[in-house]
């Protein structure tokens, strides 16, 4: 850790400025008030003001490698003792240099001066050990809470690595079993659904290491899913999209969708003969995105038992990146199934 009073400039101004209007009002008091000759007043500034603070900055690194939680209280105090006994004879001895040639009978130096000088030496060195400490203090807790910013910067990729992780086999698990059966009954489905999962997965990986893309980049990525989707049922899969054109450049979290049309699939297709919609609506909101996803299903053949591992993972990544628990709203309308899904934008959108 650097010398705190070079490593900041506005910590060293404040350091000079203090001093100097110390020194000042000394040299005004004792010249005016006090009757002291200038010339033992500019002394006696000189001496207390300018050249204890120059010695006294070195203190810092008594207290830098002798920190309160590496030594004991009993050695820690010995040291000290000892520095404040070496720095106040250094001083005291420049400070009888640049007073000799002015010392005089009537104004004796080592005979009037001496005893308070070391007592105020002692005193400055005490005042200095408390300073220094808590800059040290400082110093330590401002690289702490960094580092801790740090490591939590670190631990919220790897939970929103771990969360796509998951996502993704589950998927693609799910796609090749489809495709296996397809290489049976309907050899060129299989292929086209071999293609446009080809591309869909090369998306996911391109945008891995991106957290954040366009609304209707991500769009154009769901629609590729919902294709993939559509070869396995057919008819029986129907999408619509109304979105509001403002929309389209907001920025979402990549790959934060497929699990909720995924979700629409599995307990609204799968479990019907009947065609069932998925109607995707969105609209722009001041600083947020709404998107409702909103799909049919059959309420005697379905059982809902809390939410599946696609919306948990949703909900969990929504709250480590925009740090708000209700960002996904989950409604059950009886015949319908209705996910919205609140995005915070920077900016409004319009």
């Amino acid at each position: 850790m650097k010398h705190p009073l070079t490593n900041n400039y506005r910590l060293l101004g404040v350091y000079v400025l203090f001093w100097a209007v110390i020194g000042i009002t000394n040299i005004i008091l004792q010249v005016l008030w006090y009757d002291v000759p200038l010339i033992y007043s500019l002394l006696d500034t000189g001496t207390n003001y300018v050249l204890y603070p120059l010695l006294g900055s070195s203190i810092w690194y008594s207290i830098r490698y002798n920190s309160l939680e590496e030594v004991g209280i009993f050695r820690l105090v010995i040291f000290h003792f000892i520095a404040a006994s070496i720095l106040c004879g250094i001083w005291v001895y420049i400070s009888y240099a640049i007073y000799q040639p002015f010392i005089s009978e009537e104004n004796n130096f080592l005979k009037n001066g001496l005893p308070p000088k070391i007592f105020a030496g002692y005193i400055m060195y005490a005042i200095y050990l408390v300073f220094f400490y808590a800059v040290n203090y400082y110093q330590s807790l401002k690289e702490k809470i960094k580092k801790e910013g740090e490591y939590k910067a670190l631990i919220r990729e790897a939970e929103l690595q771990a969360l796509k992780s998951q996502i993704n086999p589950h998927f693609l698990f799910n796609s090749l079993n489809s495709i296996s059966s397809l290489t049976v009954s309907d050899p060129e489905k299989a292929q086209e659904m071999v293609i446009n999962l080809s591309t869909f997965m090369r998306y996911s990986l391109m945008h891995n290491e991106k957290e954040m893309v366009s609304f209707s980049r991500e769009l154009e990525n769901i629609k590729l899913y919902l294709s993939i989707e559509k070869v396995r049922f057919g008819k029986k899969l129907n999408a619509e999209f109304e979105i509001d054109a403002f929309c389209l450049e907001a920025e979402i979290p990549n790959m934060i969708l497929q699990p909720l049309y995924e979700n629409a699939i599995k307990y609204g297709v799968y479990e019907t003969t009947e065609q069932v919609t998925i109607k995707t609506t969105c609209e722009c909101d001041g600083n947020a995105l709404k998107i409702n996803i909103v799909n049919d299903f059959d309420s005697g053949s379905i059982k809902r038992k809390g939410e599946g591992i696609g919306l948990r993972n949703i909900r969990k990544r929504m709250e480590i990146i925009y740090n708000q628990p209700d960002l996904l709203r989950i409604t059950d309308h009886k015949t319908s199934f209705e996910v919205q899904l609140i995005i915070p934008q920077k900016q409004a959108l319009s």
